[in-house]
């Protein structure tokens, strides 16, 4: 089914996305930048990270809705 691709494909950018909210403050912190520096760049990232996945799953749902508006139409 063509949507379940896309909700796969939806859920690894959004596994990646956290996995870089995660390494990314790591790698800041190795290399000198202050600890409240790296916490405020994890923080902008999770709240990025969260509102992405968000409209990512808004629009999931919108083109669930036009394929079953589709299928009926069609039937």
């Amino acid at each position: 089914m063509p949507g379940s691709a896309g909700a796969d494909s939806g859920g690894d950018v959004v596994r990646w996305a956290v996995f870089c909210s995660v390494l990314v403050p790591v790698v800041l912190l190795v290399y000198g930048t202050s600890l409240g520096g790296a916490a405020g760049t994890a923080l902008g990232l999770a709240v990025v990270t969260a509102a992405c996945r968000v409209l990512l799953r808004r629009s999931e749902r919108g083109l669930r809705a036009e394929l079953r508006a589709e299928r009926h139409s069609r039937s």
